[in-house]
């Protein structure tokens, strides 16, 4: 807040990184969960652990609460775009009340809905329309670009940009630019459920990190991911496919085409 106060008139960037909400060691904390005190939620008739991530919540959302009412106790308002986000899904050991997932299948460190479709809010009186919701998909790679274009700033055409500028999409029509796909990569994890998802449009691949085997769903009509159509469009399958043994690049530090308990899950490209 001090460095938005100091910035004055001139034009500023602000990347505010929260940890909250986020678990801490039990060593710290019997339920993970370390907040200096329950308020405002100590007497609902709660377990001591949801009065402990619902404070955390709160905590959160009083402090982005604080800087928005600056921005705008400052006259800045109009002229202030404020993005909040997530870098994940919800965490699996979340108080169950809450249903910090929603409707979407699996938590963070999955390439489930779960784990990576995540809240985006961006707030721009008298530019971005108020109350609407877009079901464009974007992504954090497409940041960069749209800051540039609403900054009136060149890329270099040099840089390796894999994201486009959402900026239309933010003034409340629909994407300028065309997307190919999106790409996750859970290679670093070879332990987990899923190690490679692309979405296509309104499909969704993932594929399976014990058999190597891709699953197939239409968001557009099945958000949570509960019925696996693979059968039924193997042409979209293989597009997905051959997205997924395209678009890495193996690295001795990132072990792209490794075997999983003893079954190739993809051939490494040379």
């Amino acid at each position: 807040m001090t460095f938005i106060r100091e910035s004055g008139e001139s034009p500023f960037f602000l990347y505010a990184a929260f940890a909250l909400p986020h678990f801490s060691s039990k060593e710290e904390d019997v339920h993970g969960l370390t907040v200096p005190s329950t308020q405002p939620y100590s007497n609902p008739d709660w377990d001591e652990k949801s009065k402990k991530y619902a404070a955390m919540i709160h905590m959160l959302d009083r402090d982005v609460g604080r800087i928005v009412d600056l921005i705008d106790k400052l006259g800045r308002a109009e002229n202030t775009l404020v993005i909040f986000t997530s870098d994940n899904g919800g965490h699996a050991t979340a108080p169950a009340r809450f249903r910090t997932s929603g409707p979407l299948r699996g938590f963070k460190r999955s390439l489930t809905e779960g784990g990576i479709r995540v809240p985006f809010i961006a707030r721009w009186p008298g530019t971005i329309p108020a109350g609407r919701t877009s079901n464009d998909v974007i992504a954090f790679q497409d940041m960069l670009p749209t800051f540039a274009e609403l900054a009136d700033v060149p890329l270099s055409k040099e840089l390796q940009i894999d994201g486009i500028s959402v900026a239309t999409v933010l003034k409340g029509d629909q994407l300028s630019a065309a997307r190919s796909h999106l790409y996750w990569d859970y290679g670093h994890c070879r332990g987990k459920q899923y190690v490679q998802a692309v979405r296509l449009g309104d499909w969704k691949g993932i594929r399976s990190a014990k058999t190597g085997r891709i699953e197939l769903y239409d968001l557009s009509r099945d958000i949570g991911e509960a019925n696996d159509i693979t059968l039924t469009h193997p042409r979209t399958v293989e597009n997905i496919r051959i997205i997924m043994d395209q678009a890495v690049t193996p690295d001795p530090r990132y072990r792209i085409g490794s075997v999983y308990r003893g079954s190739p899950i993809w051939t490494k490209r040379q």
